[in-house]
């Protein structure tokens, strides 16, 4: 099952960092926190990656581009030609496809724009700016068993998010983003697609949390995995300096794998 992860967006809410590169390539501990979310996904086995990137995609492009080198120790030996030998590579088993799907592309659009990619099959979801404790297997465990064609990963917060309206079966009723009233269910992002989801996006202009999610709440075909543990955005330098000050503890929750 092929994971992608929307990293294409302006970050305008940490414009401290992101006037440099994409929000995904932010640092956390020295390492983007794509790369977080990737070592998550990789931990339960999940290695095919589908980075739909847009705005500084080049950077993207870039740090992939070299991490083999920079994740390993090598000799390089200019007495014969510029030899260069590996000692020791650390380097995840990724395989990496990185697809530019425009500057101005809306969420839908991005997903819309590696269907070829997915080979009609189902897939996973996340946003490239948080991290949360999630069990993937079991998310993807549940999706399975609620047969629809959406699952998100939903989480408690308060605050600033949109609500989510959840049965007792764990179908989701009502999807109303981005809305001011406190507490309730959110979208955490961490979501299972089913093929039949582009079906549901129109072209370039379609946000992904408006109609298409929408649409398969009125379907009752979205369904809320709902998670009670760490999970994290990374929308400020507030954010971002909580996430750091994690990670430099040694008890970063999101980090489930071993150095």
């Amino acid at each position: 099952m092929k994971v992608v992860l929307l990293a294409g967006g302006y970050g305008t809410r940490i414009s401290e960092e992101s006037h440099l590169r994409p929000k995904p390539m932010i640092e956390i501990g020295e390492m983007p926190i794509l790369w977080h979310i990737m070592k998550q996904y990789s931990y339960y086995g999940y290695n095919d990656f589908i980075i739909c990137a847009g705005y500084k995609q080049y950077v993207i492009k870039e740090y992939f581009a070299d991490y083999y080198l920079h994740r390993s120790n090598i000799t390089f030996d200019f007495r014969n030609g510029n030899e260069l030998t590996v000692h020791s590579n650390v380097a995840e088993p990724w395989r990496v496809t990185i697809i530019d799907t425009g500057l101005n592309t809306m969420t839908g659009g991005r997903i819309k724009r590696i269907k070829n990619f997915i080979h009609n099959e189902p897939f996973l979801l996340t946003y490239g700016d948080a991290v949360s404790a999630i069990d993937i297997n079991d998310l993807v465990a549940f999706h399975k068993k609620q047969g629809t064609i959406a699952t998100l990963s939903a989480i408690q917060p308060g605050g600033r998010f949109g609500l989510l309206d959840i049965n007792n079966d764990s179908i989701i009723t009502d999807f109303k983003e981005k809305k001011k009233e406190d507490g309730g269910w959110i979208n955490a992002g961490y979501m299972v697609l089913q093929p039949e989801i582009f079906d549901l996006i129109e072209g370039d202009s379609t946000v992904f949390e408006r109609y298409p999610l929408e649409e398969c709440a009125r379907r009752n075909q979205l369904s809320a995995y709902k998670f009670n543990g760490f999970w994290q955005c990374m929308d400020t330098l507030r954010e971002k300096n909580l996430l750091e000050e994690l990670w430099a503890s040694g008890k970063a929750p999101w980090k489930v794998w071993n150095d």
